[in-house]
C-alpha cells in the first residue's frame, strides 16, 4: 500500500467501517510482528504484542495525523509495546523469526545445491544477527532486511539519527566478527 492508500482505508476505518483495518492488518502483520520478535525473543510473546499493536492502533486511529506514513506510526506503536512488554517480562531467549528467512532467498530458480548453501549461509546470518544485542538486531532488520530509512527508524525507536548510524555501525562490525569463520570457510572452498 502507498501513503494514500493507507489514508484511503484509515478514512474507512475513521468513517464506521471497521472491517477494513483487516488490509491493514494483512499488509503490516509481518513488520509488526518481526519488530516485536526482535526486541522479545520469543514467538508467543511477540505474537502477543503484535496482537497488542494492532489493537491500541486501531482504538488510537483517530489520532493518526497522517504527517507521517501510517506504517511509520504503526511501527512505532508496535516498538513502544513491546518494549513495554519486554521491561515487564525481562526474559531472555533467542530465536530467529521464520518469516524474516525468507528475504534472504530470492533466487528460487537456483539448482538443488546452491539452495542448500544458501540455506546454510542464510542460517549463519541469521545466527550472528541474534548474537547482537537486541536493538542492534533490531536496527539491522529494519534499515538492511526491511529497507527502511534512518528517518523511519527515527521516528519508530525514538533514537536519534546519529545514535542509530552508530549502532548500526558497530552492528556491522559486531556482524562482521560473528559471520568472519563462515567467510573464511566460504575463502577456503572456492581457492
Amino acid at each position: 500500500m502507498t501513503h494514500t492508500e493507507d489514508l484511503v482505508w484509515v478514512d474507512k476505518i475513521r468513517n464506521g467501517n471497521p472491517a477494513s483495518y483487516t488490509y491493514i492488518v494483512d499488509k503490516y502483520q509481518h513488520m509488526v510482528y518481526t519488530i516485536s520478535m526482535k526486541i522479545l525473543s520469543n514467538p508467543d510473546d511477540a505474537k502477543d504484542s503484535a496482537q497488542e499493536s494492532f489493537i491500541k492502533a486501531y482504538q488510537q486511529i483517530g489520532s493518526f495525523a497522517g504527517k507521517s506514513r501510517f506504517s511509520t506510526w504503526l511501527y512505532t506503536i508496535a516498538y513502544r509495546t513491546a518494549i513495554s512488554k519486554f521491561k515487564a517480562n525481562r526474559v531472555v531467549t533467542v530465536e530467529m523469526n521464520e518469516e524474516i528467512n525468507e528475504c534472504y532467498i530470492s533466487d528460487h530458480t537456483a539448482s538443488g545445491l546452491e539452495q542448500l548453501q544458501l540455506k546454510q549461509q542464510k542460517k549463519q546470518v541469521e545466527d550472528g544477527i541474534n548474537q547482537l544485542p537486541k536493538i542492534e538486531a533490531l536496527l539491522i532488520t529494519m534499515y538492511y532486511i526491511n529497507e527502511m530509512p534512518v528517518k523511519e527508524i527515527e521516528e519508530i525507536t525514538g533514537l536519534g539519527t546519529s545514535n542509530i548510524k552508530i549502532q548500526l555501525f558497530r552492528a556491522r562490525k559486531k556482524l562482521e566478527r560473528n559471520l568472519r569463520p563462515l567467510l573464511n570457510e566460504e575463502l577456503k572452498n572456492t581457492i
